[in-house]
């Protein structure tokens, strides 16, 4: 009998660790407060050098790169806080998704580029594929949620 019982706890803990029969958590805390770190620092980079972004947006062939430039840093801003708290995950890591699948290749195209601006824009450039991978797995998390 006690046998019996211990099976069916360890089958119990098992899938209540996996996440079955019970409500999943959100991914965790500390490796959201991470990501979310780099891309609160993204953002307020970006707001604070505005001017120099649309400059090189405009470069770049932007279209209404004056208007574009402080909207998508503030949806990389706001799709940031909502990773972080977890709040509308969905349609966080979609943003962010967009955000990075949007201005890496146009704005970080270190491939027509020489010297030492291309190393800096092939470091930024891998930078956000990594930031647009972790998106994608917060994206996936967020779907299993639903």
């Amino acid at each position: 009998m006690t046998k019996t019982r211990s099976r069916s706890s360890s089958a119990s803990a098992s899938s209540s660790e996996s996440g079955a029969g019970s409500e999943r958590q959100p991914p965790s805390r500390l490796g959201r407060t991470l990501y979310s770190g780099i891309l609160m620092y993204m953002a307020i980079d970006g707001f604070q050098n505005n001017d120099k972004r649309v400059a090189v947006a405009e470069e770049k062939g932007v279209p209404m790169a004056d208007v574009l430039v402080p909207f998508v840093t503030g949806m990389l801003f706001v799709a940031n806080l909502g990773v972080l708290c977890w709040k509308f995950p969905r349609a966080s890591a979609g943003a962010l998704i967009v955000f990075f699948l949007g201005t890496t290749p146009g704005i970080h195209d270190f491939w027509t580029m020489e010297g030492e601006k291309r190393q800096a824009n092939k470091i930024n450039f891998c930078k956000n594929v990594a930031l647009l991978g972790g998106a994608l797995v917060f994206l996936e998390e967020a779907n299993r949620h639903e």
